[in-house]
C-alpha cells in the first residue's frame, strides 16, 4: 500500500481524535486490520497517531499562528485541521519525509475530504509552517 493510503487511514483516526481528544485503540485496531496495509504503513500510522495526540497543543499552536482571523483551532474546519495536524507533525518530527511531499499530500486529503476552498488555505498555512523551519 502506498503512503498516500496510509495517510488516509491516519486522517480518519486524527479526525476522530479531534472530537474526543483521546486515542481510540478500538478504532485504531479496526483500521489497522486492513490487509492492504504493510507493516511499514502500520508503523507510520501508529507513530503519527500517537505523536499527534502527544504533541497536539504544540502542533495546533503552530497551525493557529498562521491562520489569520482564527482565534482558536475550534473555529477551523475539522477536515482542514486534520490534514494540517498530520503534515505539521511530519514537518516537525519526520525529517525523512520531504516537506513538499507532506504538504502536497495534506492538500490532496482536503481536496478529497474537506471543502472546495480548503486546498489553498491548507497549502498556505503549511508553507508558512515549513518556512518557519523544521
Amino acid at each position: 500500500m502506498s503512503r498516500k493510503n496510509a495517510r488516509e487511514t491516519l486522517y480518519k483516526l486524527v479526525f476522530e481524535y479531534l472530537f474526543t481528544k483521546e486515542i481510540n485503540e478500538q478504532t485504531e485496531g479496526m483500521l489497522l486490520l486492513d490487509a492492504s496495509l504493510s507493516d511499514d504503513d502500520k508503523d507510520y500510522i501508529r507513530k503519527c497517531y500517537q505523536g499527534i495526540a502527544a504533541n497536539y497543543d504544540e502542533l495546533t499552536a503552530r497551525i493557529i499562528k498562521y491562520t489569520t482571523g482564527y482565534a482558536s483551532v475550534d473555529r477551523l474546519v475539522k477536515g482542514d485541521l486534520t490534514a494540517m495536524l498530520i503534515s505539521a507533525y511530519e514537518l516537525a518530527f519526520c525529517p525523512e519525509i520531504p516537506a513538499s511531499v507532506s504538504i502536497s499530500e495534506a492538500v490532496e486529503l482536503v481536496k478529497q475530504f474537506s471543502t472546495s476552498k480548503s486546498s489553498g488555505f491548507v497549502n498556505g498555512v503549511l508553507a508558512s509552517i515549513n518556512k518557519e523551519g523544521r
